[in-house]
């Protein structure tokens, strides 16, 4: 249970803390511009499904992970962009009930 938690938190840090980090720093800005529509459109939501699913197995140790995933969404966003820009509240609440509904369906099919 300590392996999928720490697999997972690590997962969710990676995805939403150092991808937007290393773009916003490593590339150029039309390139760069480009590569965080496609992580806030493809890579983010499927993060959020992925660990929705994963949250869904072990529903009583692993129920917070949709909200550690949105939350960290929010932190890496306004770290690397904007700091307190409210338009990022709507794709946490997005991912947040992806993560929710992911997590649901997860636990359903698992029992």
């Amino acid at each position: 249970m300590k392996k999928t938690i720490l697999v997972t938190c690590a997962a969710i840090l990676g995805v939403m803390l150092v991808l937007p980090w290393l773009t916003v720093r490593l590339i150029q800005s039309g390139m760069a511009m480009t590569i965080c529509l496609l992580l806030f459109f493809c890579v983010d939501p499927l993060c959020a499904v992925f660990t929705g699913v994963t949250a869904g197995k072990h529903l009583r140790n692993l129920w917070w992970v949709p909200l550690y995933n949105a939350a960290a969404f929010l932190a890496g966003t306004w770290i690397c962009f904007e700091p307190g820009e409210t338009a990022f509240l709507l794709y946490a609440a997005v991912y947040f009930v992806l993560g929710i509904a992911a997590m649901i369906l997860s636990a359903w099919i698992h029992k």
